[in-house]
């Protein structure tokens, strides 16, 4: 085993924070890998890993090492393909992680165009709005909404979704068309609760440059961007939701906005990386990619 090998099953093994997982992601057994650890600790003459019957850790000599892997690794696989015949394109696979609808409305119908442009290039894509963990998972790139926590992770800023008020024509016959926030003590909101916390989201919106927000009565609350829309459908009340979530339903008339001047701020989009330096050839392409389709398709 060369050392560049080496070198990758330490980060492997950092980042999963235990042997049997990352032997699990190298497809290689797991006495395989702390063989290739404890190999490379002989060969650099330091303790690079804390060991626990619970968890794997680097130690301060390790963490520095690790950061100096990433760095070579991601050389090595430049440099081998320097001269392969198909390097006129990035090539690999990738492993994506994006949200839900989004997924599934926008990225999902134009990944062919991204195929087609970059032939070398394998793309596993993960449709969730769980958070998933990059390191842990081996994600090579997540696109979040909303508010980010402060992870260590590196942002890529897209841009801000903006957010509509809709209610069904029914809905609407019934309680009245809502005109301003003062409106709405009048009225019921699907309550949209957060699946990490459990919270429910407040009813917001923007005046006079400040965020307003308020909690709102509501007989059904939900956890998912698709129950959230199908209870408005179904005339239960009002909710604020991306505006591309719901044009088609707009479009056809099932759909209609209110207090189009009292919107909610804008949700921002974030692609997070785990590392700012040395980016390979084919994340690059397909964030390039992705940021204009996004751009284009939800932003406009």
């Amino acid at each position: 085993m060369d050392r560049i090998d080496l070198f990758r099953i330490f980060a492997r093994v950092v980042e999963c924070a235990s042997f049997t997982r990352a032997a699990d992601t190298l497809g290689l057994p797991r006495s395989s890998v702390s063989a290739a650890v404890q190999a490379l600790e002989a060969r650099v003459g330091a303790r690079l890993l804390h060991r626990s019957t619970r968890k794997v850790a680097p130690t301060q000599d390790g963490a520095a090492f690790y950061e100096r892997c990433l760095r070579l690794t991601a050389d090595a696989e430049e440099m081998e393909g320097l001269f392969r015949q198909d390097a006129a394109g990035p090539a690999g696979r990738l492993r994506i992680d994006v949200p839900g609808r989004i997924g599934r409305l926008v990225i999902a119908p134009a990944l062919p165009d991204f195929l087609d442009r970059y032939p070398g290039i394998d793309v596993d894509l993960g449709v969730t709005d769980r958070a998933v963990n990059l390191v842990e998972d081996s994600v090579d790139c997540v696109l979040r909404v909303g508010t980010l926590a402060d992870s260590g992770l590196i942002a890529r800023a897209i841009g801000a979704l903006p957010l509509i008020n809709v209610a069904s024509p029914g809905y609407l016959e019934r309680h009245g068309v809502p005109q301003t926030p003062a409106d709405l003590d009048a009225h019921h909101a699907v309550n949209y609760a957060s699946p990490s916390s459990g919270r429910i989201e407040d009813w917001e919106w923007i005046e006079g440059g400040a965020r307003r927000s308020r909690p709102m009565r509501g007989r059904v609350t939900v956890n998912s961007a698709e129950a959230y829309i199908a209870c408005c459908l179904a005339g239960l009340g009002l909710i604020q939701i991306p505006a591309y979530d719901v044009q088609s339903h707009l479009d056809a008339g099932e759909l209609v906005e209110v207090m189009p001047d009292h919107r909610a701020a804008p949700m921002p989009m974030t692609l997070l990386y785990p590392h700012r330096q040395h980016l390979s050839r084919r994340l690059q392409a397909f964030t390039d990619w992705l940021e204009a389709l996004l751009r284009r398709q939800l932003l406009a």
